[in-house]
């Protein structure tokens, strides 16, 4: 009888174990499937779908040369060398070196930091634009990444371009310490180089902006659009809730309620964007190669921007 009862508690323990084990990260890249609304999704279909779920449009992270690809008229696009500065000036070590990380994050994303700058058409007009890799520490920001934006600026000066940044990450990178936190006034300024040569700024919000990133050249955009679901925040949901002591809305910080409290223009579809961006530039650089009817469905979410026209 004993015999009988310890085989039956040790198998429930194995039980146990295999569903409290987790698969690694490792794992997940491997698998051809991700969690969502309906339980596993294939990544291929997801894929094929702007990288975003057929079923409830939650908006994954892609790449800059997705991302690209679905900005640009017909995914055509070319990319630049930024400048990178000297690596970990302060030799910051904690777990892991920053060396390593850095090494890390370049081996596995192959770009030299979380930025790239790309120059293409969007509805034949020529634009500037910049865009993260997540999988690049979290596209956080750092000198290089300072040095991205600004010759961002530049370029879009230099060749009478509007300037579009995606804007995603967790903020400032506390390995540079106040290297990081000095890319904050020196983007502003950049970014004030662009409007003061009277090209349009545009912002696009991928889930997360927070941090030093929604603090600087983030809200400063012309025009603000945010893909659905995206988090839009200074401090964190949990930093806030832990402060007023009370239980926040779902809702808390996503675009949809950043959009009803005024801080954004508009909550896009990932593949909408290219037509709307398109649509925005016509009418802030007084183009006519939208129709007036275009122009009526747009006029409504753009009342800011008559002003500026």
């Amino acid at each position: 009888m004993v015999n009988w009862l310890n085989k039956v508690i040790k198998a429930g323990e194995r039980i146990k174990a295999a569903i409290r084990k987790r698969a690694t990260k490792e794992e997940l890249a491997k698998s051809d499937y991700v969690s969502c609304c309906k339980g596993l999704v294939s990544k291929k279909e997801i894929a094929n779908n702007f990288h975003t779920c057929p079923y409830c449009s939650k908006h994954f992270k892609v790449t800059p040369s997705e991302r690209f690809g679905y900005l640009f008229d017909s995914g055509i696009y070319e990319t630049f060398k930024t400048p990178i500065p000297k690596d970990d000036p302060l030799g910051f070590v904690a777990v892991k070196a920053y060396k390593d990380q850095l090494k890390s994050a370049r081996k596995k994303t192959g770009l030299d930091c979380s930025m790239v700058v790309a120059s293409g058409e969007i509805n034949k007009i020529k634009c500037t634009a910049v865009a993260s890799d997540w999988e690049f520490l979290g596209s956080s920001i750092e000198a290089a990444e300072g040095e991205s934006i600004l010759f961002a600026a530049f370029h879009a000066i230099e060749n009478r371009q509007p300037l579009i940044i995606v804007a995603q990450g967790g903020g400032m990178r506390m390995q540079a310490s106040m290297i990081s936190l000095s890319q904050m006034p020196r983007t502003t300024l950049a970014i004030n180089e662009v409007k003061a040569a009277g090209l349009p700024y545009i912002v696009i919000m991928s889930d997360p902006v927070a941090g030093g990133i929604t603090a600087s050249y983030a809200m400063l955009g012309d025009i603000h659009i945010a893909e659905p679901g995206a988090t839009v925040a200074f401090a964190g949901k949990r930093v806030i809730s832990g402060t007023v002591k009370e239980e926040l809305p779902a809702d808390f910080q996503t675009s949809e309620a950043v959009l009803k409290a005024g801080f954004i223009d508009r909550v896009c579809h990932r593949k909408d964007i290219n037509e709307e961006i398109g649509k925005l530039l016509s009418i802030l650089l007084k183009k006519n190669s939208i129709s007036t009817e275009d122009i009526n469905e747009t006029s409504e979410d753009t009342q800011q921007i008559s002003k500026t026209a």
